[in-house]
């Protein structure tokens, strides 16, 4: 889980080890940790000195900024308020560009709000990013959902759901308004009987039927919890004799089909999801930097070691090696510290 944003800056700024140091055993699986003898004066001053003058120390930017927790870097950000009376992320703006300065930014904007941002990007101008809000939404927990929320009205004077339903339609708007509004179960416990109840359901309104009943699968896959809906896998698989990934397949298109095709890999395993996005995003000509840099820094704290661990077994090269080959220059060289090494 992402790390809780400090709103406040503590009065003695020499030096703050306890910061994030409460969360760190609950982000091992995260490649940046929150540095143990963290000076959040000397960081600030040190990114003030890289900045101003003539040319910018991007070293710097980056030893700092990429090996520091997501709360260090908020306090950062104050600090460095107070002690220039500018915000970083406008300087960051003003001296560094391209998909480096979009990085940096990433870094040091709380993450509810960047995700808020990411979504209201999505929304915006002809046509929507469907894949980033299928990305989102079907990859995010209830918490971090609200999170958004809150982030969103905050910025926007609107709500989420108010901007989704103007933005998208039919059944994929029905799926991402559930989950948008994070309604799904949070029970731990499984129940067999109704894992195998629903996983007929699921049969009779896909496989079983002349045409198929989407609300079903929306009802089903939107609602219950994921240690339910893992079970619910498996009965389907007994029944149906094919997975409900290759059901769904079968059976829809377009982005309603690659939503609940992405619930589902994420009900197996999210670090396997985002390696396979990863992946994407640097595969053939081209590299979609925006979502390499949102799941780099969003993953960072959380689970970068599992998604690297996934990202080996489904590709047979390390995530650290397709970074080196698809970046270069100072974007390669905070997206690799944010990767935490290689696994060749």
């Amino acid at each position: 889980m992402l790390l809780l944003i400090l709103s406040v800056a503590p009065k003695n700024t020499s030096v703050h080890k306890s910061v994030g140091m409460a969360a760190l055993s609950s982000a091992m699986r995260g490649s940046v940790k929150p540095k143990a003898d963290f000076n959040v004066k000397e960081d600030a001053m040190a990114l003030s000195k890289a900045i101003k003058g003539l040319g910018t120390d991007e070293k710097t930017l980056i030893q700092v900024l990429t090996h520091r927790s997501s709360d260090q870097r908020q306090l950062i950000c104050k600090a460095y308020q107070e002690a220039t009376g500018k915000m970083l992320v406008k300087d960051l703006k003003g001296e560094t560009s391209g998909n480096f300065t979009d990085l940096l930014v990433a870094l040091v904007t709380p993450p509810a709000v960047y995700h808020c941002q990411q979504v209201r990007k999505a929304l915006k101008g002809v046509g929507t990013e469907n894949s980033v809000l299928i990305e989102i939404f079907a990859s995010t927990s209830n918490k971090k959902i609200k999170e958004l929320s809150d982030a969103y009205s905050k910025e926007t004077q609107r709500t989420l759901t108010e901007d989704l339903k103007k933005e998208i339609s039919g059944d994929f708007a029905s799926a991402i308004l559930i989950l948008a509004e994070g309604k799904r179960d949070e029970s731990t416990n499984v129940d067999a009987a109704k894992a195998k109840e629903d996983a007929k359901i699921l049969y009779n309104a896909g496989e079983k039927k002349l045409g198929t009943d989407e609300s079903k699968f929306i009802d089903i896959l939107c609602h219950r919890s994921i240690p339910q809906l893992r079970q619910t896998l498996v009965e389907y698989n007994t029944i149906s004799g094919r997975s409900l990934q290759e059901s769904i397949e079968r059976e829809m298109s377009g982005s309603l089909e690659l939503l609940l095709v992405a619930i589902v890999k994420c009900v197996q395993s999210v670090p396997a999801y985002l390696a396979e996005r990863l992946h994407k995003s640097m595969k053939g000509v081209g590299t979609d930097e925006g979502t390499l840099n949102r799941i780099m820094v969003s993953r960072s704290e959380i689970d970068m070691l599992d998604i690297r661990s996934e990202f080996k077994k489904l590709y047979n090269y390390s995530l650290h090696s397709a970074i080196q080959s698809d970046t270069q220059g100072d974007y390669e060289k905070a997206l690799i510290n944010l990767c935490g090494g290689d696994d060749a």
